[in-house]
Order: C-alpha cells, then structure tokens, then sequence
C-alpha cells in the first residue's frame, strides 16, 4: 500500500508541475498573442519653448539613440517651437492651444501654426506644453470664459475641457502634457503660487483620466519637489531649470514617452521615475499533493 501511495503521488505532482507553470503577476501564463506587441517604431513630435528647449538639451536625442540601439526600436523624435514668434506671437499657454487647436482647427493652418489635423497625420506621439507664466494665475472672477486670455483657474479649466475633447476625436495619436512649469519663490507670491498648484493638481487627479489617448509629464512636481515654488537649486537663477537639473530629468522625460508609447502610460509613475522590476517567472510552482482516500 505504501508503494502504492508513493507512486501516485510521484505521478499527481509531476503532472501539476508540467502543467503548473505561472506568470510574474502568480496567474495562469500568458498565451501566446495575450498582451498587445510592443511598437518597434514612433514618430515623436516635441512642442515647446525656452523651457522645454533646457531639457531638451539635457540629452534628450542621446538617450533616444541609444535606447533604439539597445532595444532595435526606431523612435524618431523632432521638435519645433509653438508657437513661433511670429506671426502668432510667443504665448503657449491653455488660451493659445484652444485657440489655434480648437477655435482655429481644421486643415487649415491658423497664423502659420500647425493644427492638429495637420499634425496627427505625421506624428505618433505629440508631447506639448506651457512656458512658466502659465503660473502666474490671478483671481477668479466668477465669469468663465473658454475664449479669456486671462489666466486664471476658471478660464483654464473651461478650456483644458475644450482640448481634452478635441485630443480625443485623433485616437491613434497619444498625446503627452506638461504639467506647467513654476516660479521661483523671488518672481511670484504665496497666494498665486497656491492657485497655480491648486490648478495642476486638478490636472493630474481630475482632467487626466485612465484609458484614453492622453498623459501627463509631471514635470512641475520634479521641479518643486511637490511644493509650490521651483526650487532655486533647480533653476537658472531666473525661473528656467538650470543646467544640471535639466540633464537628471531629461531621463525621466524620454523615459515617460517611451513607457506611452509602449501602452504604459496610465501603469508608470507620470514623473517618467523608475519602477521596481517585476519578478522573474517561476519555472515550477507545486502544490502538495494529497492523496484520495483509498490510498491513505
């Protein structure tokens, strides 16, 4: 009878084993074709200013060419100024995207500047953003209005909603945001730097919802380090990141395209930090094996 109980239980656990292979997540493995494949190719548009010129020339086209060799990806990244000075003027601020994108749109474009149905044709991924300005918030009124120069949290709002349903009629296009760049402390005051991270904190945990073709760069909180000022160790004596600052965030920067492009845009942190890694696949993961009762 012993024999005979260890011979069936050899037999039960080798069959569990065979079988019994797991994911990294601890559930069944993933069948061949389960996950979505990763795009090997993108074409990145960067729009920006002065601002986003700093990190840009923190390495940004080195990490990318060296993450497509490692990697055999090819994703080509450009970048232009928007707007230009001229003819439309230097203002990328929530106004200025409605304005050209959403009251101007069409194939058409509107003072010399691109409109989205002339830029998602060309492009993947469109990575835009504010000058720091867009931080020098006034009081409400009490009177909104989508089409206010102004910048204050009521006009922003109704018009952050404009372009939030305009990003979304060009599905195949993801679109990367900015959250806006800060002052330093010496350029502003408590009560408008408190409006200014009231408003891009209504960005991250309100405007920026799952699911959709559009993300967020947290940058404004890599440069205050979540408070309300940036951070003059950060800066370049004025209100621009200085040198070195833009060189340990322009990683994190390609990092957070990188994990959009690669459908993991709404899993990774949205300040492009690294992760903990996932834990290697177990090769054989058994259960004890209890033998029926005629063999006990």
């Amino acid at each position: 009878m012993k024999i005979a109980i260890i011979k069936w239980a050899l037999i039960g656990l080798l069959v569990f084993c065979i079988g019994g292979v797991t994911s990294a997540t601890g559930g069944p493995p993933e069948k061949p074709g389960e996950s979505a494949a990763i795009p090997t190719k993108a074409r990145i548009l960067f729009l920006h200013h002065s601002t986003g010129e700093a990190v840009w020339n923190g390495g940004v086209e080195a990490w990318f060419e060296k993450f497509n060799e490692s990697h055999k990806t090819a994703y080509s990244l450009s970048e232009q100024a928007f707007p230009k000075e001229s003819p439309y003027g230097w203002n990328n601020y929530p106004f200025d995207y409605w304005n050209i994108w959403v009251k101007h749109a069409g194939k058409k474009a509107f003072k010399d500047e691109p409109t989205l149905e002339i830029l998602t044709p060309r492009h993947d991924v469109i990575v835009f953003k504010h000058c720091f300005p867009v931080s020098a918030i006034e009081e409400d009124t009490g009177k909104p209005s989508v089409s206010g120069e102004e910048k204050r949290i009521e006009n922003y709002k109704l018009q952050y909603a404009a372009l939030k349903k305009k990003l979304r009629e060009f599905p195949h296009t993801k679109f990367i945001l900015w959250t806006g760049p800060a002052l330093v402390k010496s350029e502003t005051d408590a009560d408008t730097a408190r409006r200014a991270k009231a408003f891009f904190d209504w960005v991250v945990n309100s405007w920026d919802e799952r699911g959709d073709n559009i993300f967020l760069w947290d940058f404004r909180t890599l440069e205050t380090d979540g408070g309300l000022y940036l951070k003059d160790a950060h800066a370049a004596g004025d209100s621009h990141p200085g040198e070195d600052f833009a060189k340990r965030i322009a990683p994190l920067f390609c990092q957070r395209i990188v994990d959009v492009i690669q459908g993991l845009g709404d899993s990774r942190p949205i300040t492009g930090a690294p992760t903990e890694p996932a834990p290697e696949p177990t090769a054989l993961r058994c259960r004890p094996v209890v033998p029926p009762a005629w063999a006990q």
